[in-house]
């Protein structure tokens, strides 16, 4: 059963009518037993050390397609009827929706066609041919997102498929939801605080209406990246606002315009969204694999990453964070790696114009700490120029070491330009 409600603040022509409800939610627990994996809420000692108060992890990372993509499609997939599924389902995605829906088509034994850009990295691609083998085609177009969802409307207008949308539809966004009833279902607690990450806001709608019903005290955190804050800014605004340009590094939740639906229910459920930087995450996903031992993609390290933002608050709480997914590819480490230094204050780049002179390096060197490391070096020596410049990156084993590395560079009259809050030049470099 789904509830009527009115709506303000959207246009009445496009104003969704119907909202995620509890009763089909837990339709979709049964629909979803034997396909996706009822993940452990596990106590994590190290983060609730940490701050203060006792945090537990919902671990769809370890869902059986490494997210929990796969609750919603086939939740999506199993409410359709048998003439609409003989006509095959429709995707975008470059990522876990993709291999949420390949796996369900492959479960119900549907034809699907998932469309993804080109500029996505073959890892992901194979792993969406794995999970629904010969069930799946996955067709190659476009260089963004939005060049592969125009195709695949093109496709379902032509082939009368279905559409099965990442967030904004209430099949998927109450799939999502059972994510809610098996926390409150593991908790031996009263969970005082819940954070999930939010890109088009199908995880926190679903969720987050589980909770109001069954769990009302709960303070409902949302999490989104810094550099694409579409929810945040649509709540401040009272209306769906589509962001010209977004920092798509948390692919998983970097979304330019959140949907029409999701929002209504995010901005009716939620308490607040929190905004966390993108190196704070990647700082997040490092610890959570040196001391965890758990591979978090970007945006399934989203909530956790934001727990410095409420720690004060939440000291003594029961806390429960939301890891989406774990689907990582290795190849982003040395990016990760390079995003959490450059948050934590421990890299920095400059421009630095060296006499053009015998032991010009030297004095240069002359004016690093004991700790202080050279992690890239750039220099082209032009013979008809007095000085020649190069880009140097060091690194520092602790923050507070740089405003005494640019005192020294500057006693010793280093010619330098500090590259890290020059956004221009510095994308180049990183």
């Amino acid at each position: 059963m789904t509830t009527n409600n009115k709506i303000t603040g959207v246009d009445a022509m496009t104003a969704p009518t119907t909202f995620p409800d509890l009763d089909t939610i837990y339709l979709a627990a049964e629909r979803l037993k034997g396909v996706a994996v009822h993940t452990p809420l596990q106590e994590n000692l190290n983060l609730s050390d940490r701050y203060g108060a006792n945090i537990f992890l919902k671990r769809e990372d370890l869902q059986v397609v490494r997210s929990y993509k796969i609750r919603g499609a086939y939740n999506k997939m199993a409410s359709l009827s048998a003439d609409a599924l003989s006509k095959g389902v429709v995707c975008a995605s470059a990522g876990n929706h993709a291999q949420g829906l390949a796996y369900a088509c492959r479960k119900m034994g549907v034809h699907g066609t998932i469309f993804m850009p080109t500029t996505t990295p073959n890892q992901k691609v194979k792993q969406v041919r794995m999970f629904g083998k010969e069930f799946v085609d996955v067709e190659l177009i476009g260089d963004t997102y939005d060049d592969a969802y125009n195709a695949a409307m093109v496709y379902v207008d032509t082939h009368e498929s279905t559409f099965v949308h990442p967030f904004d539809d209430v099949l998927v966004m109450e799939g999502q939801g059972t994510v809610g009833l098996e926390i409150l279902r593991d908790a031996n607690v009263k969970i005082d605080y819940l954070l999930m990450a939010i890109g088009g806001g199908g995880l926190a709608s679903g969720v987050s209406t589980v909770f109001k019903q069954l769990s009302p005290k709960t303070k409902l955190i949302g999490v989104e990246p810094l550099g694409s804050p579409s929810m945040k800014i649509s709540i401040d605004e009272g209306h769906v606002i589509a962001l010209d340009k977004i920092d798509k590094f948390v692919d998983g939740a970097a979304v330019k315009r959140p949907g029409d639906i999701t929002f209504e229910v995010c901005r009716k459920n939620l308490d607040r969204v929190l905004l966390v930087p993108e190196g704070k995450v990647c700082t997040t996903i490092l610890q959570l694999y040196n001391e965890e031992a758990i591979v978090a993609e970007p945006a399934g390290a989203l909530a956790i990453a934001a727990l410095d933002l409420i720690k004060d608050e939440i000291q003594g709480k029961n806390v429960v964070c939301l890891l989406g997914g774990g689907n990582n590819d290795i190849t982003r480490t040395e990016e990760i790696k390079e995003r959490s230094l450059l948050y934590e204050g421990l890299k920095h780049y400059f421009i630095i114009r060296f006499p053009q002179r015998s032991g010009a390096f030297r004095d240069f060197l002359n004016v690093l700490g004991p700790n202080d490391d050279i992690a890239r070096f750039e220099y082209a020596k032009k013979t008809n120029r007095e000085t020649g410049p190069a880009v140097v990156g060091i690194e520092l084993k602790n923050r507070d070491d740089f405003e005494p590395l640019i005192q020294r560079m500057q006693e010793q009259n280093i010619v330098f330009e500090y590259l890290n809050d020059q956004p221009n030049l510095f994308q180049f470099l990183v």
